[in-house]
C-alpha cells in the first residue's frame, strides 16, 4: 500500500527544517494584477487585460536579493484574487491571457538558477475567481492539478511552498493533508506552510491573539496540519535566543517548527506595488538588520517583501533599503557590496 506522506513528530528538525533555518533570509515577491489596480486584496473580477506590465525584470530581482545577501525569493504565483502568473491549463484568469504572457514563474526560476538563489512559491488557498471554489472536492483537486504544475520539475527545484487564506473556509475543507503528500512525492526537499499555522483546528476566521508568535510558550495547537513551519504575519517572536518555543500539538503529538517571519520594506504594510508606494517610507536597514539577527539566533527565518512596479522592476529606493541592510550585517554581496 502507498501510504499518504505526512508530517513525522519530532522534537528536533527534519532535514528539511534543517535547510529551511540554514537559507536564513529571502525576499518576497508580491507581483500580479493587483500592482495594476491600486489594491492589495482584489476579489477575481478584475480582466486579465488590466495586468499590463511592460516587462519582466526578473533577473534584477533576483540579482538584488543575492546582492542583498538573502539565499532565497518567494514568489506570488497566485494571491486570493485567483490571478496566475504561469502558464497554466486549468484556468483563463493568467497571464497567458493577458497583454504579456510571459510566464513569470518561468522567468524568476531562470534568474535563480543563475544565480544560485532558492525559489519557493506563494500560493493563495482562497480563491476569489474559481467557478468551482464552493464545491469542496472540485477545488481541492483543481489546486492538486495546479500545484503539480508548479512542483513537477518544470521550474527546477522549489525549497518552500507558503499557503495562504485559509480563513475563509473550515480547516478540513483545504485537504491539507492530501496537498501535503502531493508536494512531498513531486518535491520532496521542499517546506511546506500554511498561514496562521497555531489555532484551534475548529477555527475559522483569523486567529486568536493568543497565537501570535510573540505569546507563544509551546506546546499550542496546530490549525494547520500538517506545516513544517510557522507563519503568521507580520508579527515576530519575542526577542531573546531561548523566546521562541519550537515545539507545537497536533492530536497528542508534538512537533518542531521554525518560525518564519515576514515583512514589507514600505512601511510594514504595502504588499503590492500601487500609486502612493513610493511616498510610503521604508523601514530602516537597522530595523532589518535587527530583526534578522534576533531571528537567525533564534533559528528562524526572515522574508522581506519588495514589491515590483507596473514596469516590472523593482523601485531603487527598496533596493538600496535592503543593500544597506545587507552591509550592515556583512553578508552584502555584489553590487550592495559598493558604497
Amino acid at each position: 500500500m502507498d501510504y499518504p506522506i505526512t508530517q513525522p513528530a519530532s522534537l528536533i528538525p527534519t532535514p528539511v527544517q534543517q535547510k529551511q533555518m540554514e537559507r536564513k533570509y529571502g525576499m518576497f515577491l508580491h507581483f500580479g494584477i493587483n500592482t495594476f489596480n491600486d489594491t492589495e486584496w482584489s476579489d477575481g473580477t478584475l480582466p486579465a487585460s488590466s495586468y499590463t506590465p511592460s516587462g519582466i525584470h526578473a533577473e534584477q530581482w533576483v540579482k538584488t536579493a543575492y546582492d542583498a545577501g538573502m539565499n532565497q525569493v518567494i514568489l506570488i504565483c497566485k494571491h486570493h484574487d485567483g490571478f496566475c502568473l504561469w502558464d497554466t491549463k486549468y484556468t483563463d484568469y493568467c497571464v497567458t491571457h493577458s497583454p504579456n504572457p510571459t510566464d513569470v514563474v518561468a522567468e524568476v526560476s531562470k534568474a535563480c538558477q543563475k544565480y544560485g538563489v532558492k525559489l519557493g512559491l506563494y500560493y493563495s488557498l482562497w480563491d476569489r475567481h474559481e467557478a468551482c471554489y464552493q464545491d469542496t472536492r472540485a477545488y481541492i483537486d483543481y489546486m492538486k492539478h495546479q500545484l503539480t504544475e508548479l512542483l513537477d520539475g518544470r521550474y527546477g527545484p522549489i525549497v518552500e511552498l507558503w499557503l495562504d487564506g485559509g480563513w475563509d473556509k473550515p480547516n478540513q475543507e483545504w485537504g491539507t493533508a492530501e496537498l501535503y503528500d502531493l508536494v512531498k512525492r513531486l518535491q520532496p526537499d521542499c517546506a511546506f506552510g500554511v498561514n496562521n499555522t497555531l489555532g484551534e483546528v475548529t477555527d475559522q476566521g483569523m486567529p486568536l491573539d493568543r497565537y501570535l508568535p510573540e505569546n507563544c510558550v509551546g506546546g499550542e495547537p496546530m490549525r494547520y496540519f500538517p506545516s513544517d513551519f510557522r507563519l503568521r504575519d507580520p508579527f515576530f517572536p519575542r526577542p531573546g535566543i531561548d523566546a521562541d518555543p519550537k515545539i507545537y500539538t497536533f492530536e497528542g503529538q508534538e512537533y518542531y517548527l521554525p518560525f518564519e517571519a515576514t515583512i514589507c520594506v514600505r512601511n510594514m504594510n504595502n504588499w503590492f506595488w500601487d500609486p502612493n508606494y513610493t511616498k510610503d517610507p521604508t523601514v530602516t536597514p537597522a530595523f532589518i538588520a535587527e530583526k534578522y539577527r534576533q531571528l537567525i539566533e533564534q533559528q528562524n527565518v526572515l522574508i522581506v517583501n519588495c514589491a515590483p512596479n507596473p514596469e516590472g522592476k523593482l523601485e531603487e529606493y527598496d533596493r538600496q533599503t535592503i543593500f544597506e541592510a545587507a552591509r550592515m550585517l556583512g553578508i552584502a554581496r555584489g553590487e550592495a557590496v559598493l558604497e
